[in-house]
This record gives C-alpha cells, structure tokens and sequence, in this order.
C-alpha cells in the first residue's frame, strides 16, 4: 500500500481515495489505509512474525524468546529515532501528522 502510494500518488489518491497530508516541503504523507491505522504498523506484522516463529518451538524454554524480545526492543528504539529524525525533517508538519495518526504500533491501543 506505502509502496504503491510512493509509485503512484495520483492513482491511489484518485483510484483508491487515499488520504493524504501535503507538507510545506512539498512531499504528501499518507493518512489512509493501514499508515492512518498506525504510523509504524508495518513494525506490529514484523513483530507478530517474530512472535510466531518463538512460538513454535513452544515453552520448553526462554531461550527462543530471546528473539522475539530484542526484536521488540530494536523496533521501539527504531520507532523512536524515526520519529524524531521525522519530527525535524517535517517540523509542524509532524505534529499535524500525529494528530491524524496518533498511534505509533496498535491501532486504538499504543
């Protein structure tokens, strides 16, 4: 959905009615689809995989969660230096942007 909006920002806002948000900068930040549900959401499917993969070698032992749970720690330490370089690259932008998409991972939880 990012990539084809990114490729073909007329078509999906004429086609499939995306949302968007023009910045001063001149560039358009999508506010529609999964990217208005949460502005990382693509990080919550990577974790989920994670997950999925720890889960399958069951309970047994901790030590297959190790995975799952750097992997975690990566994507919210990465979320949150994307959000800052973000934060300076759009300026008031960014924080109009938070406001049509305000959650970071969950939709309607975090």
């Amino acid at each position: 959905e990012k990539d084809f909006f990114r490729s073909h920002t007329n078509i999906a806002i004429k086609k499939y009615n995306a949302q968007i948000l023009q910045t001063k900068r001149g560039t358009k930040l999508l506010i529609s689809g999964f990217w208005g549900l949460a502005r990382k959401i693509n990080y919550t499917g990577d974790w989920l995989m994670s997950l999925s993969w720890c889960l399958a070698t069951g309970f047994r032992s901790p030590i297959p969660y190790f995975y799952c749970t750097y992997f975690l720690i990566l994507l919210i330490h990465r979320a949150i230096r994307d959000d800052h370089a973000c934060a300076q690259k759009y300026g008031a932008d960014w924080i109009s942007y938070k406001k049509h998409v305000p959650y970071l991972f969950i939709p309607k939880i975090f």
